[in-house]
């Protein structure tokens, strides 16, 4: 599997468990009171955080992204849904390279 098709994989699943961070665990502990699930849903999102921050610089070398592209790619994961837009720039290269 080429380091663009792993990013690609990491950079959704990074996107979803933020999703469910801020729309599930986030309000379970906040409307009501389970503490735990932002325990075990934000040390899950932390860690593949972390992959996806490596994940995309070994992408960036191998697909040759420049710093711009790279900074974007990194400022859309801080947004939800903003790796399912990355996703579409990322497949939109894949079919022009």
């Amino acid at each position: 599997m080429s380091e663009l098709k792993k990013f690609r994989l990491i950079n959704k699943i990074e996107g979803i468990s933020f999703i469910i961070l801020i729309f599930i665990a986030m309000p379970l502990k906040y409307s009501f009171g389970y503490p735990m699930a932002t325990k075990i849903v934000g040390m899950l999102h932390g860690v593949l955080v972390f992959a996806f921050l490596y994940q995309i610089m070994e992408a960036k070398k191998e697909a040759e992204f420049t710093w711009k592209e790279t900074g974007l790619y990194t400022l859309l994961s801080l947004v939800p849904f903003g790796s399912f837009y990355t996703d579409k720039l990322l497949a939109k290269k894949m079919t022009t390279a």
